[in-house]
C-alpha cells in the first residue's frame, strides 16, 4: 500500500505560480539563439524513446529522471540511481527528462516506481531540458497509474521558491499520479540542499523498499564503466578539450553554434584589477572580431574554468593518484543508459583539471559510499559518528565547506587513500560545470567584445584555510601574468591549457546565454537600476548602450538613475572615471547615486540612498520608468523591495498591500526585473 502525503501547501503554491507566469528574473527562461536554433534544428527529425521503452530495451526497473539548468538536479539525481542500484539491487535507468517521449509514462509496469528530480530557474519555471515535461503535464494526461517520487531543488531568496517542482506537483496531482512519501524541497538560500535531500532521501528509501518488497544490501560501490589503461598515446587523445571538434584540425572553430557543449575559445585582449586594496576585482575582455559569436547586452557568457596546481596537487596526493597523474585511459560505459560526461581517451591529469569538480563543498553523501575504501579503522568510526550526528557533521564538515580532498584528509586525518578507485572518482564527482557572469559591455558599443566584472573570490577563511573560488582565482593570476605584475596569486593554474591552445593570446572557452534583463526598446523610457558591488556589471552595459545612442544616432535620452554601493570611494569603486564619462554625454539625463559603507560611522547601503531620493524614484515609475536590480538575492534585492514598497506606500498613500501588488503588476510587465544570484 502507499503512503501518500498531503500536498495542499504545495497546490497553493502551485496556483500562486499561474499568476506568475510573465515574472522575469534574469534566471527566467532566456530566448534562443540563432545559433541555439541552428543547434537544436538538426535533432528535429529526431525520434525520442518513450520511458517504457527505455526500461524495456535497457532491461530497466526503476527510472530516475531529472531536469537541471546548472547540473545540480543532475549530480543529485545521479547519486540517488546510483544508491538505489548499490543498496536494493535495482536495475536504474538514469536520464535527462528532454531525452524522452512521454506517452506511455501511465503504461509502466506495476511494480515501476520513476523518481523526479526537478530544478528551478528563475520565477517558478522549469529549466529549459524541462519545458517538454512541464507541457505535457499541463496537457492534463490520465496517470493514474503511476508511482512516483519527486524532489526539487530551488532558493527561497527568490518570490517563487521550489516553484518548478510545486508545479509539477500540481499537475501530477491533478492527473491522479501517486505520489510515494512527501515532496522533497532542497532550500540553496539557506545552503540546506544537502541536508533537506538526505533527510528526504531516508524517508523515500523506507517507502521504496516496503512498496517493492526489496532487500537492502549494505551499500557497495559498483562502477558502471569499463577503464582500458593505454600504454602508449593514441593518434586521438584529449587533454582537457570541450569536445571532439578541438582535435580535428579541418573544423573552423571560430563559427558556431555555441553552446554549454561546444563553447568558443575566445581570445583574452585587456585584463585589468579594478581595485587598489588587498581585495581583486577582475574586468575581462574577451574578443569575438574572429567569429560569429554574438551577444545582446543584457545577456550572460558562461565561462568555463579549469582546477588550479595547488587543488589538483592536494587532491592527486590524499586519493594516491600523485603518481599516476600521466597515465592513459580509455573510457567506456557499460551500461548503455550512462553517459560519460567527457571525452576519452584522455589522462587522469586531465580528468580532473578539466572535467570535473574537486574544489566545491562536499556532500554529506559521499560519506555512506566512501566506507569501503577507508585506510584504517579509526576513519571508519569518525565516518560512522558523522553519519549518526547531523549536528556534528554540520560543525565538523558542513560549516567548514570542505572540498573532496580535504573531507578525505579530516576523515584518515592525512593518511592517503589508496583504495580508492578511480572509477569511483569519476562517477562520483561532479562535472566541472561553466561559470556565468553578466555582461558589463554594450553590443552596439562593444560589437566584437565581452566584457565581464569579477570580485576574486579568496578572502573568506575558516580556521586556518582560504576559501577559494575557481574561475575568479583563474581571471586573477591572468590578469597578473598579461599585465606583468610583481604579484603573487593565490592559486596557480595551467594557463596554456591543453596542447598550449589557451596561450599567445590567453584564451577561455565561452558562450552565450540569452537572457530577458534588457533595457526598454524606446531610449526616451526612464530606467532606474540598484546595483550594489559587481551587480552594477550589466548596468555598464545599460549605460554605455544608452551613450553609444545618443553619441551616434543624436536621440534624447530618458533619465538613468543608478544606485551603486561598495565600501570605499578610494579603493573599490567600480569604473570610478567611467561613469563621469558617461555624464559628459548623457547630462542631466544621467545620475549616478553613491553609498560607500565603509566612509561614515553607520553602514550605509544602497536602500538608504533609495530613500533619500524617494520622491524622484515615485515620480519616474509613475512616468513609466523600467526598475532593475542586480547583485545579491538573498539580502539586498530583498531590502531594496522593501523599500520600493515603502516608497510607494510614502508617496502615493497606499496601502502596504496594494503598494507590493503593484511592484507585482510592474514585474508582470517586464518593468521590474532582477538579474540576482
Amino acid at each position: 500500500m502507499l503512503i501518500f502525503d498531503s500536498l495542499d501547501q504545495v497546490i497553493l503554491g502551485g496556483l500562486a505560480l499561474s499568476v506568475a507566469a510573465h515574472i522575469v528574473k534574469f534566471v527566467s527562461k532566456p530566448e534562443k539563439s540563432l545559433e541555439e536554433k541552428a543547434r537544436s534544428s538538426d535533432n528535429i527529425s529526431h525520434v525520442k524513446p518513450s520511458i517504457k521503452e527505455a526500461l524495456e530495451g535497457n532491461k530497466k526497473d526503476y527510472a530516475v529522471l531529472y531536469s537541471s539548468q546548472t547540473g545540480t538536479s543532475q549530480d543529485y539525481a545521479s547519486k540517488f540511481a546510483k544508491e538505489l542500484s548499490a543498496r536494493f539491487g535495482l536495475n536504474v535507468l538514469l536520464g535527462n527528462l528532454q531525452d524522452y517521449d512521454f506517452e506511455d509514462l501511465n503504461k509502466l509496469g506495476e511494480n515501476t516506481v520513476v523518481s523526479f528530480f526537478i530544478s528551478t530557474y528563475g520565477d517558478g519555471e522549469f529549466a529549459d531540458d524541462g519545458f517538454d515535461f512541464e507541457q505535457y503535464l499541463s496537457s492534463s494526461p490520465d496517470l493514474s497509474n503511476l508511482k512516483y517520487t519527486l524532489f526539487g531543488f530551488g532558493n527561497s531568496s527568490y518570490d517563487y521558491f521550489n516553484g518548478a517542482c510545486k508545479k509539477a506537483s500540481q499537475y501530477l496531482e491533478q492527473s491522479k499520479a501517486n505520489l510515494i512519501g512527501s515532496v522533497g524541497l532542497a532550500d540553496d538560500g539557506e545552503e540546506t540542499v544537502d541536508e533537506d535531500y538526505l533527510n528526504w532521501k531516508v524517508e523515500v528509501f523506507d517507502l521504496i523498499k516496503s512498496f517493492l518488497g526489496l532487500t537492502e544490501h549494505e551499500f557497495k560501490f559498483e562502477s558502471a564503466l569499463k577503464l582500458e589503461q593505454l600504454s602508449s598515446p593514441p593518434a586521438k587523445l584529449f587533454l582537457g578539450e570541450p569536445d571532439n571538434s578541438y582535435l580535428n584540425e579541418k573544423t573552423d572553430l571560430s563559427l558556431g553554434p555555441f553552446d554549454n557543449s561546444h563553447p568558443y575559445l575566445a581570445p583574452i585582449v585587456k585584463t585589468k584589477n579594478l581595485f587598489s586594496s588587498q581585495r581583486s576585482c577582475i574586468h575581462v575582455e574577451f574578443d569575438l572580431s574572429k567569429t560569429n559569436l554574438r551577444y545582446s547586452t543584457g545577456d550572460h557568457v558562461g565561462v568555463y574554468p579549469s582546477n588550479s596546481d595547488e587543488k589538483l596537487d592536494e587532491f592527486f596526493q590524499i586519493t594516491g593518484f600523485a603518481n599516476k597523474r600521466d597515465y592513459i585511459y580509455s573510457i567506456t560505459a557499460m551500461d548503455s543508459t550512462f553517459s560519460l560526461s567527457f571525452p576519452t581517451p584522455t589522462t587522469v591529469e586531465s580528468i580532473f583539471r578539466y572535467y570535473k569538480e574537486i574544489n566545491a563543498p562536499v556532500s554529506g553523501n559521499y560519506l555512506n559510499t566512501l566506507k569501503e575504501f577507508v585506510p584504517n579503522s579509526k576513519c571508519l568510526e569518525t565516518i560512522d559518528r558523522l553519519i549518526n550526528d547531523k549536528e556534528l557533521y554540520r560543525e565538523e564538515v558542513f560549516s567548514k565547506k570542505f572540498n573532496f580532498a580535504e573531507l578525505l584528509s579530516y576523515l584518515s586525518n592525512g593518511e592517503v587513500w589508496n583504495s580508492l578507485p578511480l572509477e569511483y572518482l569519476i562517477e562520483t564527482l561532479p562535472s566541472l560545470h561553466p561559470r556565468y557572469y553578466s555582461i558589463s559591455s554594450s553590443s552596439l558599443a562593444e560589437k566584437t567584445s565581452i566584457h565581464i566584472t569579477a570580485a576574486v573570490e579568496d578572502d573568506e577563511k575558516i580556521g586556518d584555510r582560504r576559501i577559494t573560488g575557481v574561475t575568479t582565482n583563474l581571471f586573477h593570476e591572468l590578469q597578473i601574468k598579461q599585465n606583468g605584475e610583481d604579484v603573487e596569486p593565490i592559486l596557480h593554474y595551467d594557463l596554456q591549457g591543453p596542447r598550449g591552445k589557451y596561450g599567445s593570446p590567453y584564451k577561455l572557452p565561452i558562450f552565450v546565454r540569452r537572457s530577458t534583463f534588457k533595457l526598454p526598446v524606446s531610449l526616451t523610457t526612464p530606467v532606474i537600476m540598484i546595483g550594489p558591488g559587481t551587480g552594477v556589471a550589466p548596468f555598464r552595459g545599460f549605460v554605455r548602450d544608452r551613450v553609444h545612442r545618443v553619441k551616434n544616432q543624436g536621440l534624447t535620452c530618458g533619465k538613468s538613475l543608478l544606485f551603486y554601493g561598495c565600501r570605499s570611494s578610494v579603493q573599490d569603486f567600480l569604473y570610478k572615471q567611467e561613469w563621469e564619462d558617461y555624464k559628459r554625454v548623457l547630462g542631466d539625463s544621467f545620475e549616478m547615486v553613491t553609498a560607500f559603507s565603509r566612509e561614515s560611522e553607520q553602514k550605509v547601503y544602497v536602500q538608504h540612498k533609495m530613500m533619500e531620493h524617494a520622491q524622484e524614484i515615485a515620480r519616474l515609475v509613475d512616468k513609466g520608468a523600467y526598475i532593475y536590480i542586480c547583485g545579491d538575492a538573498a539580502r539586498m534585492a530583498k531590502d531594496v523591495n522593501k523599500t520600493l514598497v515603502k516608497i510607494l506606500v510614502e508617496h502615493r498613500g497606499v496601502s502596504e498591500e496594494e503598494a507590493k501588488k503593484t511592484l507585482l503588476d510592474l514585474k508582470s510587465v517586464r518593468r521590474y526585473q532582477e538579474d540576482v544570484w
